[in-house]
């Protein structure tokens, strides 16, 4: 069954509980997760690698009771630098790419899978575990969503980063991933990441230099993978096709972030030089406290912040 409503408020606040019978479907350790959660990629374990869920009938099925706004798709083979707005499709129906993606040369991601009742479960019932380890160190998950990745053999996803807690469970197939430090200001500057809390599209320029930076890892069915927030990533599939599943949530402390690099992104673009994110909490409180206040007047006015 399909929720229509905002897929964001219909997915807030997963329960924090354990497995159904008390079965576990994530493999996590515990030390590691606390000494790199948002901090650095980690590897962790999962048990979903035959769940029905992720079969092609399946997910057939699921793309059709999406929205259509909610079901991204395009040519697998693309350069790991690549303008939205040039992004090379198939030509062929929903359906068909996942029936025959085997054979098209693909890349599709069904996205806010969590609206499908089946899909929204599952998503909690793995949250729930990651939230017993996240809650003391970056408390108040939300916005709970998914993604379902299905990608044809050798397809890239390009050069880009998320503003979300992001695990990437591999289901099917292998994947290659090469993700870089968002801290790393010769990776990814401080204007990059304003535009992107701006809205600017995630994808990025990649430059060959960058690769000698990232943390390499060739994923296997029954793995994840942990990518920390706005942290840049580009990834290859493997010699056969693949299946993803992408459990994502954010926290507060993610919304004030976002509320500082917009303010910071107002005053670089009227000439300022603003202070980085996390250098002085003061200003960050007070720009957060005047993001919102702009708000609230925007809104007063019946604009859109």
């Amino acid at each position: 069954m399909i929720h229509n409503d905002n897929p964001v408020l219909e997915a807030s606040a997963p329960t924090i509980r354990p497995g159904v019978n008390g079965e576990r479907l994530l493999d996590i350790d515990a030390n590691e997760f606390r000494q790199c959660f948002d901090k650095r990629p980690f590897l962790i374990g999962h048990h979903l690698s035959d769940h029905p869920l992720f079969t092609l009938p399946r997910l057939i099925e699921l793309s059709k009771r999406l929205p259509a706004k909610h079901v991204e798709y395009n040519a697998g083979k693309v350069p790991l630098t690549l303008d939205p707005t040039l992004t090379p499709q198939t030509g062929l129906a929903i359906d068909e790419t996942i029936r025959r993606i085997e054979e098209c040369c693909s890349w599709m991601v069904l996205k806010f899978v969590e609206q499908d009742d089946a899909y929204r479960q599952l998503l909690h019932r793995c949250l729930a575990e990651v939230g017993v380890l996240s809650e003391p160190l970056r408390p108040g998950m939300q916005l709970a969503e998914a993604f379902v990745f299905i990608s044809s053999a050798g397809s890239v996803t390009p050069y880009h980063m998320d503003h979300e807690h992001n695990f990437l469970l591999q289901i099917r197939g292998t994947k290659s991933v090469s993700l870089f430090d968002g801290r790393d200001r010769s990776v990814l500057s401080e204007a990059e990441l304003e535009r992107f809390y701006s809205g600017a599209h995630r994808n990025l320029q990649f430059t060959e230099e960058y690769q000698k930076k990232a943390w390499e890892f060739e994923m296997q069915p029954g793995q994840g993978l942990h990518f920390p927030v706005t942290f840049p990533h580009h990834l290859k599939v493997g010699p056969s096709y693949s299946i993803s599943f992408s459990i994502t949530f954010r926290t507060p402390d993610l919304d004030r972030r976002a509320m500082v690099y917009k303010v910071n992104n107002y005053l670089r673009s009227r000439g300022w030089t603003p202070r980085p994110v996390g250098q002085s909490k003061l200003k960050d409180t007070l720009k957060c406290q005047a993001f919102r206040a702009w708000r609230r007047t925007s809104k007063l006015f019946g604009k859109s912040v």
